[in-house]
């Protein structure tokens, strides 16, 4: 019975929390929140649930390892740019990326807001708002102006493509038909959205996210800092 309880032990602790992670990503990217359970995580791993929750504690656990796993690549990837401003950007521009590429690391971010994977994300981001002298009792609404904006815009631009992907719509015949019907309302109460209507067929979804970005440094920066790109 010894040796029978000694080799489920090894059996467990050769199943790494990194395979179990990564395993959770491949199931989160292919069946969603919804698709990731023990059950088909064991089946992926071919293992029982029992090893599994030798690492994990439970499905929360698990949710949130596996964003942690896909934000802390993000960063870590990120190189520091010669300006903090350029840092932002591209802090900014990986994670709109990779949410884009894995749609429910917005959803599980907006699960775990004191845990690591936001951490890491307001980490990189407040050290790169002190580089630029932002005074201290700003820098918070500061930061908090920042990942509202790039965890927001980057959460909506990942719900569209799965809308049009559930959906088989084309992009270009989905943007044509609302750019058509943009131009059709009526001028006095809609003289703004009529004006836009023909920015909607050709728009770049990256492009305009860090046009946002640059607008809120523009504000952030100091009177003394000019924003370069």
């Amino acid at each position: 019975m010894a040796k029978r309880a000694h080799s489920v032990q090894r059996r467990e602790e050769s199943l790494s929390r990194e395979r179990i992670v990564e395993a959770s990503i491949q199931l989160l990217d292919s069946s969603g929140e919804e698709g990731l359970t023990f059950r088909a995580l064991s089946e992926r791993l071919s293992t029982g649930p029992g090893a599994i929750y030798w690492h994990i504690a439970n499905k929360s656990d698990l949710l949130t390892a596996a964003c942690d796993a896909v934000v802390a690549r993000t960063i870590n990837e990120t190189i520091v740019a010669r300006t903090p401003e350029a840092t932002i950007r591209a802090v900014a521009l990986g994670l709109f990326d990779v949410i884009d590429e894995h749609p429910w690391v917005g959803s599980a971010l907006t699960s775990v807001p004191g845990l690591s994977p936001i951490v890491r994300i307001l980490e990189r981001i407040g050290q790169q708002i002190r580089a630029l002298g932002v005074p201290e009792e700003q820098q918070w609404a500061a930061v908090g102006a920042l990942m509202a904006y790039i965890l927001g815009v980057s959460r909506q631009n990942a719900a569209n493509g799965q809308l049009a992907r559930t959906r088989g719509l084309d992009r270009a015949d989905f943007l044509d038909a609302v750019s058509t019907a943009w131009s059709q309302l009526d001028p006095k109460e809609y003289p703004f959205a009529r004006s836009v209507a023909g920015k909607i067929r050709d728009h770049d979804d990256r492009v305009d996210f860090l046009a946002g970005i640059d607008l809120i440094l523009r504000g952030i920066g100091s009177p003394r800092r000019r924003l370069r790109p």
